[in-house]
């Protein structure tokens, strides 16, 4: 039986710390679009995502109502494209760019605000078609708007591809050039990844993943204002705040469970899973930054930082497991830079650097996320730091994703603002020393032993 004071409970989370249901997306496999002619396949994946996911604003939207929980974003995303387009390669190299745009007149059509799935898996190696996909990542980015692109460039089973570690330091140069005008926010559409979930809801790294089902529903909840509102009205020792978090997270997941469930219902497909990630806004107080500040710490990234968001993220994924079995996803805490208004201010105010937040990304769920860095940054260089974040994932097997953004013309200790949930934060400088010929040694960093469990 819920009680009239879990009623309330979940009334002020919605109306004053600002819980809500940060997407709800749609997953569909475009596997069966493939065709050796390219303007066949992006008109068959065009179609296939109009008539799969044209009911999804409206169903969304119902639930919205009915529930009085409010869903931010609904979203697609589609099977790896890089998976599907080699047919059609022998007649257009660039047919990926063509499919793009089909994702993109697709989405705009059904009203969703982006769609991820541009996507390679390469962490083993590089097929034809992943390489080709990979070469027209700038030009797709750039001449779309609600197209995302993701790259799994690791795992723990398979090591570290540094051919396409290097291939990836270049692709976010160029993207930042071709997205100038914008401040080269191409690269926001653009994540790196070790260990990619193949069920996540979060852009960039969304995508409808091997081993799902045809089509599919995953909502992603998000309150950290929520757990803000705990962690300051719980004075007991870390222990006690432990429990207090799990509790408060079992709550949140089990309205999250509710709206997923209740709109795959409404588009008679399955419910996939729940991702209890806390992700932060630029608004005021909806921010992890400040949840682990609230914790003691005077300034977000110095000492005790990672042992907060250790806590923070261990509480979240306990209460969230207990609440559903259906766990999936990120699942953790998120330290984007830009676009968590307490983070941006300890980058202006000096407490966090680039070399706290990577350390801090082993104990989260997602790794350097919307970090701004100057515009002359090489790519050795962004490949480097790549390369370092998919190791901290790939040794303790857990997902490490990247999301840097070159801006173009800017230095470090300049400003950027992309606007609305992309926020804006002081330009994050990297170390002076080069990494050039580590880059550009190539191959394979190999898998760790504990791999090997079979």
């Amino acid at each position: 039986m819920i009680s009239s004071e879990e009623i309330f409970e979940t009334i002020d989370m919605v109306a004053i710390e600002n819980l809500d249901i940060r997407t709800v997306t749609l997953g569909i496999n475009i596997a069966g679009c493939s065709s050796s002619n390219p303007k066949k396949l992006a008109e068959n994946v065009e179609e296939k995502i109009i008539e799969k996911g044209e009911r999804l604003s409206e169903a969304a939207d119902r639930i919205e109502s009915r529930y009085g929980i409010p869903i931010v974003n609904r979203r697609i995303s589609v099977s790896p494209v890089g998976e599907m387009i080699a047919p059609a390669l022998k007649n257009d190299d660039e047919v990926g760019v063509e499919v793009a745009l089909a994702m993109d007149n697709a989405a705009k059509e059904i009203g969703v605000d982006f769609i991820g799935g541009y996507s390679a898996l390469v962490d083993r190696g590089m097929t034809k078609a992943s390489n080709c996909l990979l070469n027209t990542i700038p030009k797709a980015l750039s001449q779309t708007e609600r197209v995302c692109s993701s790259v799994e460039v690791a795992s723990t089973r398979s090591g570290i591809n540094m051919d396409a570690v290097k291939k990836s330091g270049e692709i976010v140069k160029e993207t930042a050039e071709k997205t100038s005008e914008d401040g080269g926010l191409g690269c926001a559409k653009l994540g790196f990844f070790a260990n990619a979930p193949p069920d996540n809801p979060f852009m960039p790294g969304a995508m409808h993943g091997p081993g799902n089902e045809e089509s599919s529903i995953s909502v992603a909840i998000s309150g950290p204002g929520v757990v803000r509102s705990v962690v300051e009205t719980t004075d007991g020792d870390f222990s006690e705040l432990s429990e207090a978090i799990k509790k408060t997270s079992f709550k949140m997941t089990r309205a999250g469970e509710l709206v997923g469930r209740k709109v795959a219902e409404q588009l008679d497909v399955k419910f996939n899973i729940v991702d209890l990630s806390l992700a932060p806004t630029p608004a005021e107080g909806d921010s992890v930054a400040m949840i682990l500040e609230k914790m003691g710490i005077e300034g977000c990234g110095a000492p005790g930082s990672t042992a907060a968001l250790a806590l923070l993220t261990d509480a979240v994924k306990k209460g969230g497991m207990m609440a559903t079995p259906n766990v999936g996803g990120l699942s953790g805490s998120f330290i984007p830079v830009t676009e968590d208004s307490r983070m941006a201010r300890a980058v202006e105010q000096g407490s966090m650097n680039i070399e706290k937040l990577e350390a801090m990304s082993s104990v989260c769920s997602v790794g350097l996320d919307m970090v701004p860095i100057p515009g002359d940054t090489s790519p050795e260089t962004i490949s480097a730091i790549i390369a370092d974040e998919c190791a901290i994932g790939m040794m303790n097997n857990k997902t490490t994703g990247i999301r840097l953004i070159p801006v173009p013309g800017k230095k470090s200790g300049d400003t950027v603002s992309f606007g609305g949930l992309l926020g804006e934060s002081t330009i994050m400088s990297v170390s002076k020393y080069k990494s050039t010929k580590f880059s550009q040694r190539g191959g394979r960093i190999p898998a760790p032993i504990h791999s090997l469990k079979n």
